[in-house]
């Protein structure tokens, strides 16, 4: 008879299930909330807690071998050292002054698709209090040289010190033999061609219209 002996099945073997548990775990530390289905969710609940139990008591003691056998209790059950760093160095502040309940559970509304399975969330009762992120040096740097240019600048434009550049098209002039044209050649490549006989020539026909008119 199965009498007293009821734990979390999860219908998988044991060493599924202990790899399955630890991995959640870890999920946990790493991110704080999981989503999971319920009968997982209520199944890590004890494990982690007592997890966190070891993380409490190594905080609590000032042996050093002390701290160094919780710390390896809690490597062989979670099985992972940075996951277990996270808890022992930073996540155990905030469940210092708790005596247990250190995590919740909400049940979610919509089951999941596949197979209808009840979904939940599971997180912890308090939040880590956030460190503030440390300015880097080089970018304040950055920014100091650059507005020193920008205030260097434009002090040099009130002076009167600050050139400016004036683009200039240079003109190519070309003349023929006669000397009766002129083409005048700019950087765009544009030519204008300007002739003399017949700029005489307009010129003696009005003169002559006015001989007539008068």
């Amino acid at each position: 008879m199965r009498h007293r002996k009821h734990n979390h099945q999860l219908g998988v073997k044991t060493a599924h299930r202990s790899s399955l548990i630890a991995n959640l775990s870890c999920s946990l530390i790493e991110n704080g909330r999981i989503k999971t289905t319920l009968a997982k969710a209520r199944a890590l609940r004890p494990f982690i807690e007592k997890a966190i139990t070891l993380a409490k008591n190594a905080h609590a003691t000032d042996d050093a071998a002390q701290k160094v056998h919780y710390r390896r209790l809690a490597i062989a059950r979670l099985r992972s050292k940075p996951a277990v760093k996270k808890l022992f160095d930073e996540l155990v502040d905030q469940f210092v002054s708790r005596n247990g309940g250190y995590t919740r559970i909400y049940k979610l509304a919509l089951p999941r698709l596949g197979d209808a399975a009840d979904m939940a969330l599971i997180e912890f009762v308090e939040e880590a209090p956030k460190k503030k992120a440390k300015k880097k040096k080089g970018a304040s740097k950055k920014v100091k040289s650059s507005t020193k240019s920008a205030e260097a600048v434009a002090s040099d434009s009130s002076d009167g010190k600050h050139d400016t550049v004036v683009e200039v098209k240079k003109t190519e002039v070309s003349k023929d033999i006669d000397g009766s044209t002129e083409v005048t050649k700019s950087s765009k490549g544009n030519k204008e061609v300007k002739s003399k006989e017949s700029s005489d020539s307009e010129d003696s026909d009005v003169a002559e219209k006015k001989e007539e008119d008068k």
